[in-house]
Order: structure tokens, then sequence, then C-alpha cells
């Protein structure tokens, strides 16, 4: 196929090259805009507000209105800290031979079976 005209390759560098600068000069201009929405400090409508007076004057508190007490909590059972550090290295006993058992003949089954430990949610 032969073009009637030939366009020299420094006229196509040139466009390319113009081109390129158009849309950097666009895409800068967005972002400018952007970051100037984004940094713009709020507005207040009217900086003298009218006093708002209630509706209706304060009643005495009411059944719902009234704040409740605090509930009391209920006792905290004591766990001695032996107790919690044999569950732990029970737990992790556990997970060692199933990591022991994994190394020894990997399979996807294996992998994806679940723990049989307490600690565990």
């Amino acid at each position: 196929m032969h073009l009637p005209y030939a366009i020299p390759t420094e006229v196509m560098t040139m466009e390319m090259f113009l081109m390129a600068l158009c849309v950097s000069i666009f895409g800068l201009a967005v972002v400018a805009i952007a970051f100037g929405a984004a940094t713009r400090p709020e507005k207040s409508v009217s900086t003298a507000q009218p006093e708002l007076r209630p509706a209706k004057p304060a009643t005495a508190g009411r059944f719902f209105a009234d704040p409740s007490p605090a509930l009391p909590s209920p006792p905290r059972s004591y766990v001695p800290t032996e107790v919690l550090l044999a569950k732990i290295e029970h737990h992790v006993r556990l997970e060692q031979a199933a990591a022991q058992s994994f190394l020894e003949s990997p399979s996807h089954a294996q992998l994806h079976t679940k723990t049989t430990s307490q600690l565990v949610n």
C-alpha cells in the first residue's frame, strides 16, 4: 500500500511528543483540582447562628429517661495460672504433633484437618 504523501518521522515524533505533553498537562490539572477540593476548608453557610429555643420546657425525668443504675458485674472466676499454662502447653503439643504428622506424609486432607485443641475459636 502506497500513501500519496509520506509523513516524515520527525513530524510523527513531534506529534507524539505534543500528544504526551497535552495528556500530562491535563492529568496535572485534574490532580490539582482534586487536591484543591480535598484540602479546602469547610465553609459555613452563615456565621451568625440564631439561638435555638427548645419547643417544650424540660420536665422532670420519666421512667425511661432516668439513667439506670450500673448493673453489678458477675464475679470473675479465678483460674490458676498453672491450669492456663497446662492448657497452652497441651495445645502446643497437639499443634507440634499435627505439624510433624504433616511433614512425614504431606497431603491436602491433612493440611485442612480440624485440631482437637480446646483453645481454637
